[in-house]
């Protein structure tokens, strides 16, 4: 049985994500803990959990998501994991962190990486790697066919889409990959977005305003 457990951290509120199976085996999602509460929040709920951390996985590389790898990575000393192709991406966020106000952001570079034709395993869990560009240009989702799960990064939200105005970002790529990816998953699939609530692929095909298959020609 999968159990994800998010918390909303940083200043842009982003969702950071500790999934596990009933072996205690864990994943840490796009670890956005910057302060040290956030870093003892989510040490905390491990420890009190009993988890065994063994990777940590980023589904893109924009400052949000990655404030936290360098404190997760050396807490638990277990390999970071990104797309090869996003390596760019996570290495430019030293230069800019300070601009942002995260003068502390210390720089963690991965040490395996993800790719489309291979899972991510840990316990008893085996994740299928969805390639996702368009709001960043290596970003991943994880799917959880058994579970009927996704974590989608900033790629769909329940009734928005990612921005794509950033470096790297594009629109039509950005559909493409909800349309050609995510919304071929089953309707019941619940999606664990980068920023809010949790939604299902099945009410965003149908309602969400930029996105829903109503609006293809």
């Amino acid at each position: 049985m999968l159990s994800i457990q998010s918390f909303t951290f940083n200043a842009f509120a982003e969702n950071t994500y500790v999934v596990f199976d009933e072996t205690h085996e864990a994943v840490i999602i796009d670890p956005g803990c910057y302060t040290r509460e956030e870093q003892n929040q989510l040490t905390s709920f491990v420890t009190k959990n009993n988890l065994q951390v063994k990777y940590i996985l980023n589904t893109h590389c924009h400052i949000d998501h990655v404030l936290g790898n360098d404190f997760t990575k050396d807490y638990y000393r277990v390999p970071l994991l990104i797309h090869s192709i996003e390596e760019p991406v996570l290495r430019a966020v030293k230069n800019y962190a300070p601009l942002y106000g995260f003068d502390g952001y210390r720089e963690a570079l991965p040490d395996q990486y993800l790719h489309e034709s291979k899972s991510v395993k840990f316990g008893n869990t085996e994740w299928k790697v969805l390639f996702l560009p368009g709001h960043s240009v290596g970003h991943v989702g994880f799917y959880d066919a058994k579970e009927k799960a996704v974590i989608a990064g900033d790629v769909l939200f329940a009734g928005s889409i990612g921005r794509t105005d950033l470096p790297g970002g594009d629109f039509d790529t950005l559909i493409r990959s909800i349309h050609q990816e995510l919304f071929r998953l089953p309707d019941d699939t619940v999606v664990y977005a980068g920023h809010g609530p949790t939604t299902t692929i099945g009410e965003e095909k149908i309602s969400n305003p930029f996105c829903a298959l109503s609006l293809i020609k």
